[in-house]
């Protein structure tokens, strides 16, 4: 087991890529924080880990509201007593063009997608300083590079979280903590089934591999950079997307 005696904290584990990352990090022996705002729905993916004899809490928190952070880190400290690894997973998506996007539209985009990995990342970093360890995976989007029709603030909340990974990167290495990113492509998800077929067969046609992706890709690039075999990876930016950006 990779994870063995590993605590980890993902955002947004209620669905998803989240939650596939959160029953795979279980199967590797991480104990889990089902981190999400929707803390039913993180309850059952929580069960579902302990059924299957994994170790998991749900936790109900706010990315965007430091206080909910704060009070979400103590919860998982007097759980475990320790925090090794954050998967900042937790985004949304508010979609306009430039010339219609709302000031609301644009705000919370911001808050949950960028400062929301700034709150949990700033209030982890101490806990992981003290014991010289810690894996922090930041999810980006693979649209932060080469730009996507209606997403300003979506990208511009992706394009700093891999900003801020390479920051993060050169502050936090010397104190035994890695960060990195992980770029997702097209991924078959909550947020893209109701997009219209015609956008989706369009899509499928700029991949390479000509499908899109699971969420357990994603959730097997964050194990990796999670684990023990990535231990000399720091400040990258790993794209899973089937060749797009190729």
């Amino acid at each position: 087991m990779r994870l063995r005696d590993r605590v980890a904290i993902i955002t947004g584990a209620a669905g998803g890529i989240g939650r596939a990352a959160a029953l795979r990090f279980a199967l590797e022996g991480a104990k889990v924080a089902v981190a999400d705002l929707k803390e039913e729905a993180g309850q059952k993916v929580a069960d579902q880990i302990l059924s299957q004899e994994g170790e998991a809490i749900a936790v109900g928190v706010n990315v965007a509201d430091r206080s909910s952070v704060d009070a979400m880190i103590l919860h998982v400290l007097a759980a475990w007593g320790q925090i090794d690894i954050l998967v900042n997973n937790a985004g949304i998506l508010r979609d306009a063009r430039l010339v219609k996007m709302t000031e609301e539209e644009f705000d919370s985009v911001i808050a949950v997608n960028m400062k929301g990995v700034f709150n949990c990342t700033q209030a982890v970093a101490p806990h992981m300083m003290d014991r010289g360890y810690g894996r922090i995976v930041n999810t980006s989007s693979v649209v932060a590079i080469y730009g996507n029709f209606g997403q300003t603030n979506y990208i511009a909340s992706k394009s700093a979280v891999i900003g801020m990974t390479k920051v993060w990167a050169r502050e936090l290495g010397p104190k035994g903590i890695t960060v990195n990113a992980v770029a997702p492509g097209f991924i078959e998800t909550e947020m893209t089934a109701g997009m219209p077929e015609k956008i989706v067969e369009t899509m499928k046609a700029k991949i390479p591999l000509g499908r899109m992706g699971h969420p357990e890709d994603i959730a097997n690039a964050y194990l990796w950079l999670a684990s023990d075999e990535a231990s000399y990876v720091n400040g990258i930016v790993l794209s899973v997307d089937g060749g797009v950006t190729t």
